[in-house]
């Protein structure tokens, strides 16, 4: 399912305007659980990381230039603000979006490659959601004999 979500989440990129589209396909790969549930529960996780990382980060590196110090204090003010608004499971996915935001050499504004990689991270994750859905709706439909089996016929009240 993995592999399936990466390509997917990759191949229609660039026409979206994503410029590094394969963000997304890590998202895809980081998301993909074998439950419904336990997808869901990493890509919130994964949103709300590069959210809060990439404000945190991209308004950090606008006032105070991409230096050490600056990334520094990226990386434990996102988490810190994670742990504030008690979505501690985001922590280290807004560290690594800050640690993206603050130390990856981009092309154009630091606002344009913070909403870049929350609208990449954004797609890997409803490619990944999407991809598990369909994967358990088929894998139950198999399992019920629903796929195999003609459908029943609705007996005719008339005959009773």
């Amino acid at each position: 399912m993995s592999a399936t979500a990466a390509i997917l989440a990759y191949l229609p990129t660039k026409p979206m305007g994503l410029q590094e589209g394969f963000w997304g396909s890590i998202t895809a790969i980081a998301v993909v659980q074998s439950e419904l549930s336990a997808t869901t529960t990493s890509a919130r996780d994964q949103f709300i990381g590069a959210a809060i990382g990439g404000m945190v980060s991209s308004a950090l590196v606008t006032w105070g230039g991409q230096s050490l110090a600056v990334y520094a204090l990226a990386v434990v003010v996102s988490m810190t603000v994670c742990w504030i608004f008690n979505v501690s499971s985001a922590a280290r996915l807004s560290g690594s979006t800050a640690t993206i935001i603050a130390l990856v050499p981009h092309h154009g504004t630091v606002e344009w490659m913070m909403l870049s990689r929350i609208a990449e991270v954004g797609w890997g994750i409803a490619v990944g959601v999407s991809v598990v859905w369909l994967v358990n709706r088929v894998e139950k439909l198999v399992g019920s004999g629903n796929l195999t089996e003609a459908p029943a016929k609705p007996e005719d009240p008339v005959k009773k």
